[in-house]
């Protein structure tokens, strides 16, 4: 029993790990695939994020559309002779007509652009020009205001054969056998006190 007592000290004495600890404390070895400093850590490259605020392509198109017009009528609208203004409900456009190749800008953006696609809107403004064959031969600009797109389109269309008138009196015929120079004015009914509408009354009741 003492035998296996005195190897089992004999081996502990010889462990002389405490002294190697106390010797070289602050080392730590890591393998070397897992070391971080913050030294790599500064020197890595980092992608470089530029923000530059962009003008979106409408309003560039808005912006060049707008140069092309006031390029176009030196003067502003007032100061062109061939001109015309039609109304329609609420809806009031000034049109001016220049030789060119058809194109049709109201307030300063295309006319398709502004009146949605919508395919009879955009026929109202074909009538006229069509009519007599110029439906390459013009470029239509247009100030509108007031009332909706349809209202607008059919007071563009108005302003457009008045325009036309400008150009040469003998367009009134034909322009005036297809209805396009009177003005329409059909207009929203006002509300009367004690109905709910222009004209539908609250249900009766005998008691």
């Amino acid at each position: 029993m003492a035998a296996p007592i005195l190897a089992l000290t004999s081996s502990l004495s010889s462990l002389s790990f405490s002294s190697h600890v106390a010797q070289n404390p602050s080392v730590v070895s890591f393998p070397k695939s897992r070391s971080v400093s913050c030294g790599t850590l500064a020197r890595t490259p980092r992608p470089i994020i530029a923000s530059a605020s962009v003008a979106p392509p409408e309003a560039l198109q808005s912006a060049d559309l707008k140069k092309y017009v006031k390029s176009r009528l030196p003067g502003g609208f007032a100061a062109q002779t061939i001109i015309g203004t039609g109304r329609r409900k609420c809806a009031i456009a000034r049109v001016v007509l220049q030789e060119g190749t058809g194109k049709i800008i109201i307030n300063y953006r295309d006319a398709k652009e502004y009146l949605q696609g919508n395919p009879l809107w955009l026929q109202y403004l074909k009538v006229p020009l069509g009519t007599l064959g110029y439906e390459s031969s013009y470029d239509v600009f247009v100030k509108a205001h007031g009332g909706g797109l349809s209202g607008q389109a059919q007071a563009i269309s108005l302003g457009i054969a008045r325009a036309l008138l400008k150009v040469s009196e003998d367009h009134r015929a034909p322009l005036r056998k297809e209805g396009l120079l009177t003005r329409d004015s059909r207009v929203v009914e006002r509300k009367k006190a004690g109905l709910k509408k222009a004209r539908k009354a609250p249900q009766f009741s005998k008691r």
